[in-house]
Order: C-alpha cells, then sequence, then structure tokens
C-alpha cells in the first residue's frame, strides 16, 4: 500500500510538472488541460485507495469536512502556483488578442471545475455520514475571517502599488495584469481560507 501511495504522489508530482514548467505540448495534447486530468486521477485514486485501507481508519477518523480541506487547499495551491507561474502571460495584449492568456485562463477554470467535481464526489460518497456540525461551523467562520484579512490586505497592498507607482514604471502592469493581479487576491484569500480549515480540523484531532 505504502508503494501505491508513493506511485501516487510520483504521478502527482509528473502532473504538476506539466502544468507549471513543463511543455506546452505532449504528443499533441495541451500539457495544462493533460496536467488536470492526471491530478483529478490521482485525487480520485487517493480517495479509492483510503476507502480499502484495513479498517477504513484514516476515512473514519478524518471528517468530511477535513477530506474536503485538504483537497480544496491542494487544489488551491496547484491554482495559485500555476497563476503565478504563467503571469508573464498578461503582460501582452488585451484578453481577446492575446490566445497565451487565455490558454492560462481556460486552465485555471479546468482546475476549478475539476475541484468541483471531486467536492461533489465527496459529498456523495459521505451522503450517510454528518456533513457538517457545530464545530465545522465554527472552523468554517474562523477561516472565512483569515480570508477576508488577508483579501483586504492583498487589496490595499494593489492600491497603494498602482496608486504611488509613476505611470512610467508602470509598463509591466498593463490592464491585463492589473487583471490577473486581482485574480490572484482572490486566489490568495482562497488558499489562506482552505489552508486555515485544515490545520483547524488538524489540530482538533491532535
Amino acid at each position: 500500500m505504502r508503494g501505491l501511495f508513493v506511485g501516487l504522489l510520483f504521478v502527482a508530482a509528473v502532473a504538476t510538472w506539466l502544468l507549471l514548467a513543463g511543455p506546452d505540448r505532449v504528443l499533441g495534447i495541451d500539457a495544462g488541460n493533460l496536467g488536470v486530468a492526471v491530478l483529478m486521477t490521482v485525487s480520485w485514486g487517493s480517495l479509492v485507495v483510503v476507502s480499502r485501507l484495513p479498517g477504513r481508519g484514516i476515512e473514519t477518523a478524518v471528517s468530511p469536512g477535513e477530506w474536503r480541506a485538504w483537497i480544496a487547499f491542494a487544489f488551491t495551491a496547484v491554482i495559485a502556483a500555476y497563476a503565478v507561474t504563467h503571469a508573464g502571460a498578461f503582460r501582452g495584449p488585451p484578453l481577446w488578442q492575446n490566445p497565451d492568456a487565455q490558454r492560462v485562463g481556460r486552465t485555471i477554470a479546468l482546475m476549478v471545475i475539476a475541484w468541483g467535481i471531486v467536492s461533489a464526489v465527496l459529498h456523495q460518497r459521505w451522503r450517510d455520514r454528518v456533513q457538517q456540525d457545530e464545530r465545522d461551523r465554527e472552523i468554517e467562520a474562523r477561516a472565512g475571517a483569515w480570508a477576508r484579512i488577508a483579501l483586504s490586505v492583498a487589496a490595499i497592498a494593489l492600491a497603494v502599488l498602482l496608486g504611488f507607482t509613476p505611470g512610467d514604471r508602470l509598463a509591466w502592469a498593463p490592464p491585463p495584469m492589473i487583471a490577473h493581479l486581482i485574480v490572484l487576491a482572490l486566489i490568495a484569500s482562497s488558499l489562506v481560507e482552505t489552508g486555515y480549515t485544515a490545520l483547524a480540523y488538524w489540530r482538533d484531532r491532535h
């Protein structure tokens, strides 16, 4: 079983490489789309492996809320890394004239869709278990508060950067880049929320 987990981690690493640093195309297939498909397969495979562990110990010990939080954090971290490493695509012309930026946007959208599909599968898998209780709602409220703080800090930092930088020094920030920075701020706030949620569940178990 340990070897299977190692194999899944290796495949996940390959999928992340395809997204972040791989070639644009692999065997004629868009590397970004391929990476998303592989990551989704790894997520599903991990759930299958855990469900078949003796006594279903891990699946029983970890609540549905924590499972969702860790998977959401992993997807959000990959989305954040992809958005940062491909930010240069938004230094070009407007989005409707920029195929590189359009490809980045499509890949991010596919990762969000994949995340939604995995979440739906998790919900269906644990339909007979309690999905949320008072502890879940308390953790959710605290995580939401931290996410709002993170988003506020990012918005203020962006406003200060753009407001106090002379126009002749903002050649790196055409409107598409500014739009991408706003999206990055939203992704960062989601990363804070999912990370805090996952860690809060983990601390409660230990």
